[in-house]
């Protein structure tokens, strides 16, 4: 990108950065961005920097809020003894807009995959037996997105719980399978995952 002036090249650099943006479509984003009003370059630049400052990952369930604890934690009207484990903050908003749940959330941040170096420190893996062994919980609910990955990570958790802690009244059950395998959770429709919540099963 020699020939582009030095601003310009910089800002298709970063845009291409981001997940699923080819140099292409950092080129379009770009040359949008200065097509725009200045105001609204100042908008988005004020709400990536305000996003940044602001948020932060709740200690409780490491979903991201502005508040810690976050507002479903610290919401007396959640299911305080059921915990949804899911892999992203993304699928927490997918399970909300379904209105079909009202227990709590545990935010692993990825899922297990030893072959990318993903283990057991690199999620908040060890946070949630924590919960569970200080916490009276009475069901955990794996949401974890369908396909290799995901379940691998149910399946390894399930295994600390029962080889690590003494719960023997504990539930753990995973959704229902009516997802798509391969599919992630923050791209399926509400009523799909709505069944999926409500038919899950023992795992």
């Amino acid at each position: 990108m020699s020939d582009i002036a030095p601003p310009v090249a910089a800002l298709v650099e970063e845009f291409a950065k981001l997940p699923g943006i080819g140099v292409k479509t950092a080129q379009r984003l770009t040359f949008f961005i200065l097509r725009s009003p200045n105001d609204h370059a100042r908008r988005l630049a004020e709400a990536i920097i305000r996003v940044k400052e602001s948020i932060v990952y709740c200690s409780r369930c490491f979903n991201i809020t502005e508040t810690d604890p976050c507002p479903i934690c610290s919401n007396p009207s959640r299911e305080q003894d059921v915990v949804c484990v899911v892999e992203e903050p993304l699928d927490v908003l997918a399970l909300e807009k379904t209105g079909a749940y009202k227990g709590l959330y545990h935010v692993l941040h990825g899922a297990l995959s030893p072959m990318n170096g993903i283990g057991r420190k690199e999620l908040r893996i060890d946070e949630l037996l924590k919960r569970l062994d200080h916490e009276h919980i009475r069901e955990v609910i794996f949401a974890t997105n369908p396909g290799f990955e995901g379940d691998y990570t149910a399946g390894s958790i399930k295994l600390y719980v029962k080889n690590e802690l003494n719960l023997p009244d504990l539930h753990m059950t995973s959704l229902a399978r009516g997802l798509p395998i391969g599919g992630d959770l923050e791209y399926a429709d509400q009523d799909t995952l709505g069944r999926a919540i409500e038919g899950r099963r023992e795992l």
